[in-house]
């Protein structure tokens, strides 16, 4: 099966410079809102707007970014945007040393991030792809999905400690200096990539045809349009019901927020669990089983949060609920990663991958923001329970081809 054994130096670089820029991301997880309230004294709507337009410029912003990526060495594009990120973030703590830190100055650190987060992730995955063989693919994916949930169960309480200890701006700090050691892991990794894909005038400029290569290739393909379809339909629910849940356990059901981070760092480790038994999993199962019933068994877990109550068994309904969708998750998105390169061209692979990032993150702002209209409309509990019923439909949207 292979979990254990080595995928060669350049891959260990690779995994490296992930595992440090994922656990600064972590680290200054929410530290933009907190900046915004604490230091800005910003009001919920200012906040909520940060959030929202960040997100959703950013993901437009790297739409032509994929193409134009598309034909070019990956490991240069990966070092630059390393280095994009590090700047951007770093211009926070220095405006607010020099006591100029503004709500704008976050709106545009937050869109140039978000798009440089997007395009990262699609020459991350083109440069998987031609780095490890594919038999060692759901292997090397699922060490990265491992060393994703490890981040997540680790880097919250650590920043929060470190808010609470020297104040919300060193977490930003210290989230940028991550992208610099992950700039120069990516660097140590060497020559030897292959030559990029080639095209009639491929550098000349961008042709507004190729900003829908990516999704032409997802809706054409016949595995991956559903798996699409389900992913982003998943994930843009379980999102649209996080801002409804904390007013929910954090008001009405008071909940202290210790309690609150607990109940979502928890159960994280169902997610480390998950990554490593996918590759054992799909060795005896093969892929489009295990998508097919973990996907499944995903979509079961998320209604449970609407019967959250107070008290240690309200608490301890939250964390069974998110363990099993966690590892749930740990399970499929390996293998969903490892099916997506798989099913895709090496010349395409960049525009799928930035495509596949920039609808989910689209969808994940329409419906965070609709559902929070819900939620004002009705109630939260009613809107976490509407979303929960809505994904026990998903799986009819699971591909059940080979």
């Amino acid at each position: 099966m292979g979990e254990g054994r080595s995928l060669g130096r350049r891959f260990g670089w690779l995994w490296g410079a992930y595992a440090v820029s994922t656990m600064g991301t972590w680290l200054a997880f929410d530290a933009f809102p907190l900046i915004a309230v604490l230091v800005l004294h910003a009001g919920p709507g200012e906040v909520s707007a940060l959030a929202a337009a960040g997100l959703v410029v950013g993901a437009v912003v790297a739409v032509p970014l994929g193409p134009w990526m598309e034909f070019r060495r990956k490991r240069p594009v990966m070092i630059a945007m390393d280095l994009v990120r590090f700047a951007a973030l770093m211009t926070v703590p220095a405006a607010f040393l020099l006591g100029e830190l503004s709500l704008a100055q976050l709106l545009v650190v937050s869109v140039v991030v978000a798009a440089a987060d997007i395009t990262f992730t699609a020459a991350s995955g083109a440069c998987l792809k031609a780095l490890v063989p594919p038999g060692d693919l759901v292997v090397a994916n699922g060490r990265f999905e491992a060393t994703m949930w490890s981040a997540t169960v680790l880097g919250p309480p650590l920043g929060g400690f470190a808010v609470g200890t020297f104040g919300p701006v060193v977490t930003v700090a210290a989230n940028a200096v991550s992208f610099l050691l992950s700039a120069v892991g990516i660097r140590a990794m060497g020559a030897g990539e292959p030559r990029p894909a080639t095209r009639d005038q491929a550098s000349s400029r961008l042709r507004a045809a190729d900003l829908l290569d990516g999704w032409r290739h997802i809706l054409t393909d016949p595995v991956l349009r559903p798996l699409f379809c389900n992913t982003v339909l998943v994930n843009g629910l379980i999102m649209a019901a996080q801002p409804p849940l904390a007013v929910l356990m954090l008001g009405p059901l008071g909940f202290p927020p210790w309690q609150y981070a607990l109940a979502f760092a928890v159960p994280c480790i169902g997610g480390l669990i998950g990554s490593r038994l996918a590759p054992r999993l799909v060795a005896r199962f093969g892929q489009r089983k295990i998508l097919l019933t973990v996907g499944t068994l995903r979509a079961c877990w998320p209604v449970g949060l609407a019967f959250v109550h107070p008290g240690l068994t309200g608490l301890l309904l939250v964390w069974v609920v998110e363990f099993g969708l966690i590892t749930c998750m740990g399970v499929y998105n390996p293998v969903l990663a490892t099916r997506r390169l798989a099913r895709t061209p090496a010349d395409r692979v960049v525009r799928t991958l930035s495509a596949w990032s920039v609808s989910t993150k689209l969808t994940i702002a329409a419906l965070t923001a609709l559902w929070g209209v819900l939620a004002t409309v009705t109630s939260p509990r009613t809107a976490i329970a509407l979303a929960g019923l809505l994904i026990l439909a998903t799986p009819l949207l699971l591909s059940r081809r080979d």
